[in-house]
């Protein structure tokens, strides 16, 4: 499937719900009309409720709830629940628990769900935080086993483990894995299955569809898009280990401001404008830079000759924004930095605006000193690429 076949598929009605993507991302969550209110209400900024009589209403104390949090956790549930086949009767529906960040939302899921004497299955070319939360684990004696994302070689250490958790794909080194297969051997062990869709958003893959019990992202990505909210949520269609993430949440305090909630509900209703165009940009980066003799390693998954391309075309609806490369040297890299005009050097991924950076520079990545991370933003793609190949030229010395 080409990048275009993916964003037509994934765009196009005839689910059961007889919407497409972006009629979905722009009418999530938003409630009943009601004359004279405005479409989405603004954010509710309250510590507490009028709460007389016994607290039986929805909303009692700050921590524990918000309004507004509740219109964003059902716009992201709507945006994560599987398609339905035409006729096929509806299944549990996914219930959203939005965070203050990402690594909230994976704190969430980690330590609401395992206890000292389990084994947890990380991926070991996975996001720069996770080896922080390796040792933490660890350290409250739970055993660790990690493998890498590229063919499904997490299968190898499944055995006795409670929790199976998947980056797909990974970052910064773009594998993909089966999400089904790796699922349900997970649960055919009595394992538990969190997939971390960050990159890939629900746009771009849905994974409760393909088994998974929780779908984990970071929101300050791509889902909201424009770099200025950090934000976390945690998707999952079973009410028990909903209930587990909840009382976590409830626990740490972890929760998000009304503001950047609302600002988040607010960003859906482009996600799927901003999505294809990153997308198309993001292809049109790897098939210029793959002509490139100084450019190594070059990873995107919808290029049709990457390692993962076979896999993510089977399981992904759009293949995401990021593109990764090596340069000859970490001294390349940095003049490619500093030469490029359109591209921003900053660190995180999914915004409006392209950024690059050298993932060497933070040491947590086992990555060569010259390796590239490039986010597509939404510039026009001939003046990207045309900025993209000029810093190549200039850093040539």
């Amino acid at each position: 499937m080409t990048d275009s076949a993916a964003i037509s598929a994934g765009d196009g009605a005839g689910t059961g719900t007889g919407t497409g993507d972006g009629t979905r991302a722009v009418r999530a969550g938003l409630p009943e009309p009601v004359k004279y209110e405005p479409t989405l209400p603004g954010p509710v900024f309250a510590a507490h409720f009028h709460l007389p009589g016994e607290p039986t209403g929805p909303y009692t104390y700050g921590r524990d709830d918000n309004p507004t949090w509740t219109l964003l956790e059902q716009a992201i549930g709507e945006l994560e629940a599987p398609d339905q086949a035409d006729g096929e009767a509806a299944g549990p529906g996914v219930e959203t628990l939005v965070f203050a960040s990402g690594m909230a939302a994976i704190s969430a899921v980690l330590f609401s769900q395992l206890r000292a004497g389990d084994a947890v299955v990380l991926p070991d070319d996975g996001y720069q935080a996770l080896p922080l939360v390796r040792e933490q684990l660890t350290a409250y004696g739970i055993e660790v086993r990690t493998a890498p994302t590229g063919g499904d070689a997490q299968l190898d250490v499944l055995d006795g483990a409670k929790l199976l958790w998947i980056e797909t794909p990974s970052n910064p080194g773009l594998d993909v894995c089966d999400v089904r297969r790796l699922a349900d051997a997970a649960h055919a062990r009595g394992a538990l299955v969190a997939v971390d869709n960050t990159l890939a958003t629900p746009l771009g893959q849905r994974p409760l569809e393909l088994g998974a019990d929780f779908s984990v992202a970071s929101g300050t990505k791509m889902l909201t898009g424009h770099g200025d909210i950090l934000l976390g949520y945690v998707a999952c269609r079973d009410a028990e280990l909903t209930a587990s993430v909840r009382r976590w949440r409830k626990i740490v305090g972890a929760i998000p401001g009304p503001m950047e909630a609302w600002l988040a509900h607010r960003s859906l209703a482009t996600l799927q404008l901003r999505a294809d165009r990153q997308n198309a940009n993001a292809l049109a980066l790897a098939e210029a830079l793959r002509a490139r003799a100084e450019v190594t390693g070059l990873r995107y998954p919808g290029l049709p000759d990457d390692p993962s391309y076979k896999v993510a075309s089977q399981q992904m609806r759009r293949f995401g924004c990021v593109v990764s490369f090596t340069l000859p040297s970490r001294e390349r890299a940095d003049r490619f930095l500093d030469a490029l005009r359109l591209v921003d050097d900053a660190t995180s991924f999914g915004g409006v605006r392209s950024t690059a950076e050298r993932r060497g520079r933070w040491g947590g990545d086992a990555v060569a000193e010259g390796f590239i991370r490039l986010s597509a933003g939404s510039e026009d793609a001939v003046d990207l690429v045309a900025d993209v190949l000029r810093a190549l030229d200039e850093s040539a010395g």
